[in-house]
């Protein structure tokens, strides 16, 4: 098509593919930033990103695009997925208009220099070598919320960011709507679990047969199995697993294996393969434009969780994958699926969130709700940060933090600035929940058979035709679930998958 011919929405079309091809540059740099990059390369790769944030910056701020959004607006016509490109292109610019390029370049610069710092502080188990870092970290993050919507809560601005439409306030009503049942289904769990006194099976404790080499063969076999697509992907491996690359043509999978963790590896794997095939599933007619990108983080968590929880830790899955199993890892060939499903759920208080199961896990992520809502509107010092977090875990689950490694700096979210993600976490458990039910009683009865069967096609295609392709089409997290499954995010779904479910583990 030539210039002439190109349409107000065409022009705004090629300026969003050339700032969705930076990103997916800037997508490359932070994989290679946490699998490939030598340490010394730490100020190079700052210095690079943040010249490459100015850039991005120009672009997403600039006359032209402003102009071609105005005029995009004006046009008579366009289908739903095209005014979705322009509502979300329009909020784009208009949060980001008020950001100076300068700050872009500090923060950008800043994110490599405090996860370098926060990688040495936890290997330490240094917290006060990280207590500067966090402090500039968090004064950059709380600038940019005020810039992007002055006169606005910054908590609100941030969480707004990962989650749309959502704030703190409805957050705590979420928050605080759950946690009195969930605690009641912990304690009821926990009491099944030590009544029935069954114990994982040996050979599924973790040790020197769990090779780590094998453990990355099967996690492959499995995730392709899944339906991840290796062409236009990869795996490795990073401190803290996580899916990028640049785009649904290159999305890269890390995970971490550990001989006394034995199902880390495996199960992160299962996870970051439900964000990877979200990522691959995007819709190709739109690739470029904000309509394509996933909708929030929470619908990105709700797939990963779906296919980690509802999926992988069922006992039809582990039917399916025990040729596997037991091929890969020969030590287990006396184990069965039913040894199986009972080792991947156990439920504990744990002090670790990523380790940690279900039923503690939403108690993680409230505490650091919590934590960093105080952080935001001051009320907190990052100096006292250490203390709030031992003495929030000792009242959300009643444990004892014996060392900040295993307390505030065993996520990365804060180091990179990431101030407003961890509610997803739980926004996204409970979106699984209730997308399963919809899947299980209204769309796919005989979905536990497939699983069962290593079936897992139909399920994905689903969920790419309901969710993957569907992007960002709709404005929020509840308008999505009620065109999915008839009705707003509901919680209810969530507190009875958990209660069916570990009520048959522990009975």
């Amino acid at each position: 098509m030539s210039a002439t011919s190109a349409t107000p929405f065409d022009s705004l079309s090629a300026l969003c593919k050339d700032m969705s091809a930076l990103s997916g540059i800037s997508g490359i740099l932070g994989w290679d930033e946490q699998v490939m990059m030598p340490p010394g390369a730490a100020a190079l790769r700052g210095t690079q990103k943040a010249a490459l944030a100015a850039v991005l910056h120009d672009k997403a701020t600039s006359a032209e695009l402003a102009a071609a959004i105005d005029a995009a607006k004006q046009t008579p016509d366009l289908g739903p997925f095209e005014r979705a490109t322009v509502r979300d292109a329009e909020r784009g610019y208009k949060l980001a208009v008020g950001v100076p390029a300068d700050l872009e370049r500090k923060i950008a610069a800043n994110e490599v220099a405090s996860v370098q710092a926060w990688v040495a502080a936890r290997e330490n188990d240094d917290y006060s070598a990280f207590k500067d870092q966090l402090k500039e970290t968090l004064a950059l993050t709380k600038e940019k919320a005020e810039a992007m919507r002055p006169g606005e809560k910054p908590y609100d601005t941030l969480i707004d960011q990962f989650e749309r439409g959502m704030s703190a306030e409805r957050l705590t009503e979420i928050f605080d709507g759950i946690s009195s049942p969930l605690k009641a289904i912990l304690e009821k769990v926990l009491e099944m679990k030590e009544k029935k006194g069954k114990k994982v099976h040996p050979a599924l404790c973790g040790g020197e047969e769990w090779d780590v080499t094998r453990q990355a063969e099967l996690s492959k076999d499995i995730c392709q199995m899944l339906g991840f697509d290796m062409d236009k992907g990869r795996i490795d491996v990073s401190v803290h697993p996580f899916t990028g690359g640049a785009g649904p043509e290159d999305v890269r999978i890390t995970t971490r294996y550990s001989k006394e963790l034995p199902f880390e590896g495996i199960m992160g794997t299962v996870h970051e393969t439900g964000h990877a095939m979200y990522e691959q599933g995007r819709n190709s007619k739109y690739d470029g434009l904000p309509v394509s990108d996933a909708l929030s983080m929470g619908a990105h968590e709700s797939q990963s969780l779906f296919w980690e929880r509802m999926i992988g830790q069922s006992v039809g899955f582990w039917e399916a994958v025990l040729p596997k199993i037991h091929e890969k890892l020969p030590h287990t060939k006396d184990v069965n699926a039913e040894d199986l499903f009972f080792a991947v759920n156990q439920v504990n208080r744990s002090l670790i969130r990523v380790e940690a199961d279900e039923l503690t896990y939403p108690f993680h992520i409230i505490l650091r709700f919590e934590l960093e809502m105080k952080l935001l509107n001051g009320t907190l010092d990052v100096k006292d940060l250490p203390q709030a977090w031992k003495d929030g875990m000792k009242q959300h689950l009643g444990v004892d933090v014996p060392s900040d490694k295993l307390g505030c700096l065993q996520d990365i979210h804060w180091p990179s600035g990431a101030f407003g993600y961890f509610p997803s976490y739980s926004l996204g458990a409970m979106t699984a929940a209730q997308l399963y039910h919809h899947l299980k009683t209204e769309v796919m009865p005989d979905v536990e058979e497939k699983i069962k069967s290593g079936n897992f096609k139909e399920i994905k295609d689903w969920l790419k035709t309901e969710i993957h392709e569907v992007g960002s089409l709709y404005p929020s997290l509840d308008e999505l679930l009620e065109k999915v499954t008839g009705e707003p995010l509901n919680t209810k779904y969530f507190l009875q998958y958990l209660d069916e479910k570990y009520s048959k583990v522990y009975s």
